[in-house]
């Protein structure tokens, strides 16, 4: 009976702990301070995104929260190395963030609303996802080198009103249109550097979870892979 209870105390022992560890945090932690500067809000003013700056580390570090009816929900346990920035899809089911990773490099972060608030919509960035894409693409083999440095994922202009300036007639709220570029050091180029993508442009689609190349972006697509 003893070895029963032991088992069964240390049984709820690792549920309280695991409990706790899942508890998300309730407030930024000690030494995050708000950046007024950086906070941004949907065009309704439903949702603000603050984003809190803590200088007490050796490289800074930024964490990104939401405020929306009343709840206050950090939105990746990650923390980020620069601020940045926000896009809301116009129905605020999605938020696009917009992030800096480096000397000319940054990706993309998709988040979607659920009942417990805004979460990570993928384990791996938006970005990385759209390289991914690209990479199973015919276009990826006429590269002449894949890009090293200064790779970049970024969301085109256009959201707000369904990419009507392309000309198109999407529905409201449904795509993501993503440029992606990058460098590398090709022999035989000006200082040994060139842009192997150039602007190479996908759709991404929120309601299947699935990239494509919409005809409107062939012709620079083909362009966006020769070297400059």
């Amino acid at each position: 009976m003893g070895t029963s209870w032991i088992g069964l105390l240390v049984a709820l022992s690792i549920g309280i702990c695991s409990a706790a560890a899942a508890t998300p945090p309730i407030a930024p932690p000690s030494g995050y301070n708000i950046e007024d500067e950086y906070t941004r809000k949907s065009p309704d003013g439903a949702v603000t995104i603050e984003q809190y700056l803590n200088k007490e580390t050796d490289d800074w570090k930024w964490q990104f929260w939401a405020r929306r009816q009343g709840a206050f929900t950090l939105l990746d346990p990650e923390p980020a190395g620069y601020p940045a920035g926000f896009v809301f899809t116009s129905d605020l089911k999605w938020i696009v963030r917009g992030q800096k990773t480096g000397s000319g490099e940054s990706t993309l972060y998709l988040y979607r609303l659920t009942p417990q608030g805004y979460v990570r919509a993928s384990k791996k960035p938006l970005g990385d996802l759209a390289w991914d894409y690209m990479k199973s693409r015919p276009d990826w083999r006429k590269i002449r080198k894949a890009p090293e440095y200064h790779e970049a994922a970024y969301l085109l202009e256009g959201l707000e009103d369904n990419y009507r300036g392309l000309g198109v007639d999407w529905p409201a709220n449904r795509y993501l249109l993503i440029g992606l570029s990058g460098d590398a050091d090709v022999k035989g180029r000006k200082h040994e550097q060139t842009g192997v993508v150039n602007g190479w442009h996908c759709r991404y689609d929120l309601e299947t979870g699935k990239f494509d190349v919409p005809p409107v972006f062939s012709r620079d697509n083909a362009k966006a892979v020769v070297p400059k």
